[in-house]
């Protein structure tokens, strides 16, 4: 266990962080669940742009790593495009 007042602050601060960033984390994950299991080119539009917001987000304060929010709206980008085909 700390000994130190800022020790203590800094581990409660951790922790609160440590919440919210899996919050987000999760919910974004949440999201991407629901846009591949969409089918309807529009709304799957108008999810992408949620969910890129969302992961740039992530990427920006390093919850995820900047490749992996990438490679996941490149994914996604594809899967839109596989709706156009389809529909």
């Amino acid at each position: 266990m700390a000994n130190h007042k800022s020790a203590l602050k800094r581990i409660r601060a951790n922790d609160a962080k440590r919440v919210l960033n899996r919050y987000q984390a999760k919910t974004t994950r949440t999201f991407i669940k629901k846009l591949k299991g969409t089918t309807d080119k529009a709304e799957a539009q108008e999810l992408f742009k949620k969910v890129s917001s969302m992961l740039d987000r992530l990427a920006k304060r390093n919850i995820i790593h900047k490749n992996k929010a990438a490679n996941n709206k490149s994914k996604l980008a594809k899967h839109i495009n596989t709706l156009a085909t389809a529909a």
